[in-house]
């Protein structure tokens, strides 16, 4: 099949303006949730009603225990692979320089590349954004005890639209659990509802901000007063559960993670669909797009 590319498009409107005042403001959110319906997918009308009021969906056992077995030693070949971690796409931690996060993890690796066609996967990212998806991003984190670096507050439709130029909120990510997740070893969290609300973030992007945001997120991120009006209104929801459960949420989610001082490691595998209706145009809010490997000009769905 022939990948699908586009040449950038200058918006002409921005119904989700960020990083251009001086002063944050929240916002309504002007697009549907959910698009699909029970007859598009394996979900059914309770599970797409909950995803809209909540902006989240938990799915125990989306993979079985065999498989993420499969995933976990997939997992740690990548992150022993030197010539990987010396790769652009390798993100290491400030600190100790382990293995933070690899992108693009379905196309380096075929393991995670059967993971994102899996129907049990896609099948539930075209019924909730009502089309067919590419792969915006991949990746998988790693959090390992005694010292994985947290992940501040925010939403990635944010960064999404302000530098990578994602038209609207139609986009939606899983985060497929590779170990348990107690309370205590830096799991996600959510504040639920906050996917209607849009953040505009002051601070202005300077060139390459992905060099430094991917080990350490400040430009693009909401200002305390509209974290605490959110977390007074939401509420916080914290995600814990066994390997191979399932988390898809709303890219307008408020999250985050603390960082993990327990002993025991956290990871997942990272994929982000984007509706092939809502393809990336010029950044709303950046001199230049991010590289490829972190938000995708490759439009291709997934088949």
């Amino acid at each position: 099949m022939t990948a699908l590319t586009t040449d950038f498009e200058q918006p002409t409107m921005d119904d989700y303006p960020t990083r251009k005042s001086t002063e944050p403001a929240l916002l309504y959110r002007k697009d549907p949730v959910v698009w699909g319906t029970p007859a598009d997918g394996p979900m059914d009308q309770s599970s797409l009603d909950s995803f809209d009021e909540k902006g989240y969906l938990q799915v125990e056992s989306l993979v079985t225990p065999e498989e993420v077995e499969k995933y976990r030693a997939e997992l740690d070949r990548l992150a022993g692979d030197e010539d990987l971690k010396r790769d652009e796409r390798t993100v290491v931690e400030r600190s100790s320089n382990e293995v933070r996060s690899i992108f693009e993890v379905h196309k380096i690796s075929e393991v995670f590349a059967d993971l994102v066609r899996d129907p049990r996967v896609v099948g539930r990212a075209r019924q909730l954004l009502g089309s067919d998806v590419y792969i915006h991003q991949s990746r998988v984190n790693y959090k390992p005890g005694f010292g994985g670096g947290d992940f501040y507050w925010h939403s990635d439709f944010e960064t999404w639209h302000a530098e990578d130029g994602m038209p609207r909120p139609r986009a939606l990510s899983l985060s497929l659990a590779l170990t348990d997740n107690y309370p205590y070893n830096g799991p996600l969290m959510i504040m639920p509802g906050s996917h209607k609300t849009y953040v505009s973030c002051v601070g202005e992007t300077p060139e390459e901000h992905f060099r430094e945001s991917l080990k350490k997120q400040e430009i693009g991120t909401p200002d305390q007063a509209s974290l605490s009006i959110l977390a007074d209104k939401h509420g916080i929801d914290l995600l814990t559960g066994p390997a191979g459960g399932g988390l898809f949420f709303d890219c307008n989610c408020m999250h985050g993670s603390g960082g993990n001082i327990s002993p025991y490691p956290r990871s997942n595998v990272f994929i982000v669909f984007n509706s092939v209706e809502n393809t990336c145009v010029e950044p709303f809010a950046a001199p230049s797009p991010r590289p490829p490997f972190i938000g995708a000009r490759d439009f291709t769905p997934v088949r």
